[in-house]
């Protein structure tokens, strides 16, 4: 009888308990419906939204627009100085030229909580009466990620890089990180926070590949990441974490992104650069006109918005080919010219001069191979063990530039022919001289970076035989690749939104969001989403950043790698 008592009373709790949520539920789903009506009631009359840069940030930001503000799409303006949208998420090229695509954005399916709440409402083109989200996620479950050679020595041995390498004082050094307060590491570089010993671990040859580090970098930077990537540091050896696009982002995200926009009736106006913007005389900070290139001004009505890309970590790249090397750059940032035009303006809007005021600490360089047939992609594939699609990284650890390459699943352009193949590298040290060709990275032909990496993998006496299939090698060159970890005060990053504005917010991987980090498709979504649930007063949730650094069972697995 007592048993049947304590389970009667059990039962009565847990039915208290389903009813409470229930009612709670309800509440939400009320709550929502009455905001729905609000917003689906506004009138918006003539008023315009000016997007100024037509990157993934502010397309985000005009599909929120027309999907959560119930704002027409016929009065969003974007405004893009180059002839193509999509900003750092490129793809592009032919069969007979040579594909190209300067970076590849790796994807997060546990971290990049408000990309995929957005694409989940926005269509795929290929895969019919299914969203963007169904689509990549649906790939990337059916070509699962599991590097086999992620670190690679000069002896062409694949190193075991389960083991992290840490000794007790890079462990030390590394708790220490995660428990300071952020505001206390202004200005301070992860070389400053480190000893020797961690920039030989195994750990860090890994890190510093898959996200781009340099040890000149921000040690606060450093800190975001471990917290928010914290899942991923006990599988960085085989960056099962990673989340692939069917094809490179411009044609796995972009154009779907312009498709949804464009049915929308978004106006796009490409190659017209806006260079400085007009505010109002006083403390508050509004916009009251645009300024072209052209010497046109476009003028704002006092209702009128702007949200605008304040750093591009792509601007003033420079392309070569199989004979020649990326050009030197000499056309200054766009996005970084137009921050600091109006940073002089008004208090508030950040400091653009920590990130775009040091090329040498910024660049790095990647390179895009284009191949007759497959017989190069079968070598790696041998070498590897990994099929394309199913690696990662594959990082030849004492090549002097730092060379890293990836092979994505084949096709990775929307146009590419079955015979036609790609893969994609990079290098981290530009200005180092080759272990095999005695220049800089910086000023060698798409020819000579690839025997360079040919080298490296102990190929080059099939170096004639292996040439024979290659349609080109596109060397690119981005001058403030990295800018974005590089060291800063606090107050260098504006924030999404600044105080007193009231109709003018910024985003890129240049503004201050809390406890997200930096060069990662979410930050320019959630930037979106906060520049327009603020400045419409949508009265919705920004999904949260998932706090897996305060799981105890995350929190415990991180620690066993600490010692792996």
């Amino acid at each position: 009888m007592k048993k049947r008592h304590i389970g009667l009373v059990a039962a009565g709790v847990l039915g208290a308990a389903v009813l409470a949520k229930k009612s709670s539920g309800d509440k939400k789903t009320a709550k929502l419906s009455e905001v729905e009506e609000e917003i689906n009631s506004r009138y918006y009359g003539d008023k315009q939204v000016y997007l100024i840069g037509g990157g993934i940030a502010t397309m985000a930001a005009a599909a929120y627009l027309i999907r959560d503000a119930n704002f027409s799409g016929k009065n969003i303006h974007v405004i893009e100085g180059m002839k193509i949208l999509g900003g750092s998420n490129d793809g592009i090229g032919t069969n007979e030229t040579g594909f190209v695509a300067r970076g590849g954005r790796m994807l997060n399916e546990e971290t990049y909580e408000n990309f995929w709440e957005l694409f989940s409402s926005i269509p795929s083109l290929e895969w019919a009466n299914h969203s963007v989200t169904e689509e990549i996620l649906n790939f990337d479950h059916l070509h699962p990620t599991h590097a086999q050679a992620r670190l690679v020595t000069k002896e062409q041995e694949i190193l075991d890089a389960h083991t992290m390498g840490f000794d007790n004082e890079d462990r030390l050094a590394m708790s220490k990180l995660l428990a300071v307060s952020e505001e206390s590491l202004d200005g301070v570089t992860i070389e400053e926070w480190f000893g020797p010993h961690f920039f030989e671990t195994n750990f860090w040859y890994m890190w510093q590949t898959t996200f781009a580090f340099q040890k000149w970098s921000s040690a606060f930077e450093l800190r975001r990441y471990m917290n928010r990537m914290i899942l991923e540091f006990s599988r960085i050896d085989t960056l099962e974490g990673v989340t692939r696009t069917p094809l490179n982002q411009y044609d796995s995200v972009i154009l779907p992104l312009k498709a949804y926009l464009e049915k929308h009736g978004v106006d796009f106006t490409l190659n017209e650069d806006v260079v400085d913007l007009e505010f109002k005389p006083g403390s508050d900070i509004t916009v009251t006109a645009l300024k072209l290139g052209n010497g046109e001004t476009i003028e704002l009505n006092e209702e009128d918005v702007v949200i605008m890309t304040n750093g591009t970590m792509t601007d003033s790249s420079t392309e070569g080919d199989w004979s020649h090397p990326a050009p030197e750059v000499t056309e200054e940032s766009r996005s970084a010219r137009l921050w600091r035009n109006i940073a002089k303006k008004k208090a508030g809007l950040g400091n653009p001069e920590p990130f775009f005021g040091n090329e040498k600490e910024t660049n790095w360089e990647s390179f895009t191979v284009t191949c007759n047939g497959d017989k190069l992609l079968k070598r790696i594939e041998e070498f590897s063990g990994n099929i394309p699609g199913s690696g990662a990284l594959m990082t030849l650890k004492d090549s002097s530039w730092l060379l890293s390459t990836v092979v994505a699943a084949q096709p990775h352009f929307k146009n590419q022919d079955p015979d036609t193949t790609i893969f994609w590298g990079y290098g981290i040290y530009t200005d180092k001289i080759g272990d095999y060709v005695k220049k800089p990275m910086r000023d060698c032909t798409g020819e000579e970076i690839l025997y360079e990496w040919i080298c490296q993998m102990g190929w080059q006496a099939d170096w004639e035989e292996i040439k024979e299939d290659i349609v080109n090698v596109i060397p690119a060159y981005m001058p403030y690749i990295d800018a974005q970890f590089q060291p800063r005060k606090m107050t260098d990053r504006p924030l999404v939104v600044p105080e007193n504005s009231t109709n003018f917010a910024m985003v890129s991987q240049f503004v201050e969001i809390p406890k997200d980090m930096v060069f990662t498709e979410e930050y320019s979504v959630r930037a979106a989403r906060i520049a327009v649930y603020t400045l419409f007063d949508i009265d919705k949730e920004i999904i949260p950043v998932t706090p897996y650094n305060r799981d105890p069972k995350v929190l415990a697995k991180a620690a066993q790698t600490m010692f792996r």
